[in-house]
């Protein structure tokens, strides 16, 4: 079975800095694998890379069987990605954000309807601005926006940051109920305790290349997870001038290629004012979501 992610000697950019200096990585389907390392080690930048945000510019990069960068708008389309930033409408509700987002992606009412619920946002929250949440809340929110983009590929970034120990908790349930039902996990943390028992392997980071894993995981030479140095590359004829990583939009724009109309959120309410059956979410080849249905027949 063609694994989920594969690169191969992959090299990005940040500006004219290798950020992912010719790492090396596999991940099979139904994977929980934690990154670890110290900052600036690469983390973000390569779930930036899975996500179709940052394009390699040397070696092999292949997520959910399409080609990097070539196919990233098909990539873009298939995970969710969970950054540092809340990538919500200070003023809309929660429940409208999660519906915007959900709606973007093509998120049937009842997908939006049941993420809200998983994170306990389904009471008198669901009605409150964002503006007045709490971190966690908000983070809690960040999450359903995830959720309902049922996505293949779960790409989380210091998932547990902002969250209170119900939270991670829940969250760390929901990862884990998303595996079981066909999904897959490519995660960062620095609380290695609580991510290292819920991911099924560890892959090491340091210099923008995968190093050991841990301890009973280390790869052979040649196979996933074993880094071999890459000289610096020279920028792509178009990266000449131009920054190689994307603009700093928010992590869910940009993974759903959509900001909304006239960029404020004014835009976002007229969308999630649409209703539910505005967006069904039973286009062919759509994965399932967490709410019950597997993500993989």
């Amino acid at each position: 079975m063609e694994p989920v992610v594969h690169l191969r000697a992959t090299v990005a950019l940040l500006g004219r800095f290798p950020a992912l200096a010719g790492i090396d990585l596999d991940v099979g389907r139904g994977e929980i694998v934690l990154l670890r390392g110290p900052n600036g080690a690469g983390k973000t930048t390569l779930l930036r890379v899975l996500a179709g945000l940052i394009p390699p510019v040397r070696g092999e990069a292949r997520v959910l069987g399409h080609e990097l960068p070539a196919e990233a708008r098909a990539v873009r389309r298939r995970v969710g990605l969970l950054g540092h930033g809340a990538a919500l409408f200070e003023e809309l509700t929660a429940a409208d954000n999660v519906g915007f987002w959900g709606r973007a992606c093509r998120a049937s009412g009842d997908d939006i309807e049941a993420a809200l619920g998983l994170v306990g946002l389904d009471g008198r929250l669901r009605d409150v601005p964002v503006a007045r949440l709490s971190a966690g809340q908000r983070r809690r929110t960040s999450l359903a926006c995830l959720l309902a983009r049922r996505p293949e590929l779960w790409l989380l970034d210091e998932p547990h940051a902002g969250l209170d120990n119900d939270a991670r908790d829940l969250l760390d349930g929901l990862v884990r109920q998303a595996v079981s039902q066909g999904a897959t996990v490519v995660m960062s943390s620095h609380e290695l305790d609580r991510a290292e028992a819920l991911a099924h392997r560890t892959v090491a980071l340091a210099g923008g290349m995968t190093t050991a894993a841990r301890p009973g995981d280390e790869p052979a030479p040649g196979e996933a997870g074993h880094g071999t140095p890459a000289p610096l590359p020279d920028p792509p004829e178009e990266a000449h001038g131009t920054p190689a990583v994307a603009p700093e939009l928010t992590s869910m724009a940009e993974v759903a290629g959509t900001t909304p109309e006239g960029g404020g959120p004014e835009a976002a309410r007229s969308v999630t004012e649409g209703g539910a059956g505005s967006g069904n979410g039973s286009g062919a080849g759509k994965p399932e979501s967490v709410t019950g249905v597997p993500y993989v027949a």
